[in-house]
């Protein structure tokens, strides 16, 4: 009787240490429980009514969380005289093992049996504060500034330093960008311009001046490049005609072999003065050819230069087929027919023609005020045109006019 009143004292101490050992199902371990589950040990002491109950509570729980069938005698609701309950020891153990092991693995698979939130969920106004809605896409905009923060493309050209604001105003160029993908369309071209020679700092303001380049193909950019070098343009040369006519690599190799031959053929130049025309001024390549005709006609008919008076002059000064013919009119107008210099003197200096006119009377007019107008250079205290439009202000006064800054100064407020 001792005996058995010294093991019914240990297994009640047993029963209270199980009522405090239910831990949530999520967190046992599926091989610890399976341990448990084989772990019954039989006692020589009948269990009591109430002993019985809790045993089959804890049992079905083991079994739910194990996945361990249960054993016959819990099927037919009765128990053997060789209970399957847990020994002190093992259980000591499955304590041991169940309350560190938190595997992530577990807790996934509880936090997946949540349900998704509902739209129409209600929610505090704690939370609603927190919600931060995200911008909507404007179906219509004037302005690429409302799509760069929706757009991975618009945000590093940006990055690179392209002029959106710029870029937009040009016809067609908006919608363009919107449609090209940074890394698919844009990166080769970008690859390729660095390839020819412009410079990282050059590529955002190319690109804002010619944005259509991007939509190029990259094989006839290439082709046309290779066009220039069969040509004998050199590689800076090239990256200079590049830069400063953004344009130039949108044209055709033929269109661009026409352009080579026009002004070859009309100013009866050699190859190599061709070739050194367009790479001082390579908009000549990528301009109307109007404008340059009717300059040529110009100075032939109007003006009266010679054919090759007109070769040098144009090859010397370039601008010139590109300028306003009637500012070219009264420049010459002024400088042949007010000053008296003749068309040989112009020929020599072709520059003055893209001065000021302004600039050119108010020096004439305080020279003549001086008495130093002369631009004979077979007569004494002779004044070259260079020296009288490309001079500085105080420069022109103390070598050329001999006077003072002030004394030039008070002369003009009296025009």
């Amino acid at each position: 009787m001792a005996l058995w009143a010294r093991q019914g004292s240990r297994w009640c101490g047993l029963l209270k240490a199980a009522r405090a050992a239910e831990f949530p199902r999520s967190l046992r371990d599926r091989s610890s429980t399976a341990q448990a589950c084989r772990g019954f040990a039989p006692l020589a002491l009948p269990p009591s009514r109430n002993d019985v109950l809790l045993w089959r509570r804890q049992g079905y729980r083991h079994v739910s969380v194990g996945s361990c069938s249960p054993p016959d005698s819990a099927k037919d609701g009765s128990f053997s005289s060789e209970s399957n309950l847990p020994s002190p020891v093992e259980q000591e153990q499955a304590k041991a093992e169940t309350l560190p092991d938190l595997n992530a693995k577990i807790l996934y698979e509880d936090w997946d049996d949540i349900p998704p939130s509902s739209a129409l969920e209600e929610i505090s106004e704690e939370e609603a504060v927190q919600i931060i809605a995200e911008p909507l896409l404007p179906l219509q905009s004037s302005t690429l500034r409302d799509y760069v923060d929706h757009s991975e493309t618009l945000a590093k050209l940006v990055h690179l330093g392209v002029d959106l604001s710029q870029v937009e105003k040009r016809q067609k160029a908006g919608q363009l960008l919107l449609t090209l993908d940074f890394e698919k369309d844009i990166r080769k071209i970008l690859l390729f311009l660095k390839d020819v020679g412009i410079e990282d700092n050059q590529l955002g303001p190319f690109l804002t001046k010619n944005p259509y380049i991007l939509a190029e193909d990259l094989e006839a950019l290439e082709t046309r490049v290779a066009y220039l070098k069969s040509k004998k343009f050199g590689k800076a040369e090239i990256a200079q005609m590049v830069s400063r006519a953004p344009y130039l690599l949108l044209f055709s190799v033929e269109r661009l072999d026409n352009r080579l031959g026009f002004f070859k053929n009309e100013l009866g130049l050699s190859v190599k003065k061709t070739k050194d025309l367009v790479i001082r001024l390579p908009r000549l390549l990528t301009g109307k050819l109007e404008p340059v005709k009717e300059n040529l006609q110009v100075c032939q008919i109007e003006l009266g230069f010679q054919p090759n008076e007109i070769q040098q002059i144009m090859f010397r000064t370039p601008k010139i087929l590109t300028a306003s013919k009637k500012r070219l009119k009264q420049t010459f107008d002024y400088l042949h027919n007010i000053m008296g210099i003749p068309h040989h003197m112009l020929t020599r200096f072709p520059q003055v023609f893209n001065s000021k006119l302004l600039r050119i009377k108010e020096r004439h007019m305080f020279l003549m005020f001086l008495g130093r107008a002369q631009y004979d250079p077979a007569q004494p205290s002779y004044i070259s045109l260079d020296q009288l439009v490309s001079l500085p202000d105080e420069v022109f006064c103390t070598e050329i006019a001999k006077a003072s800054m002030q004394d030039f100064e008070k002369f003009l407020k009296t025009l």
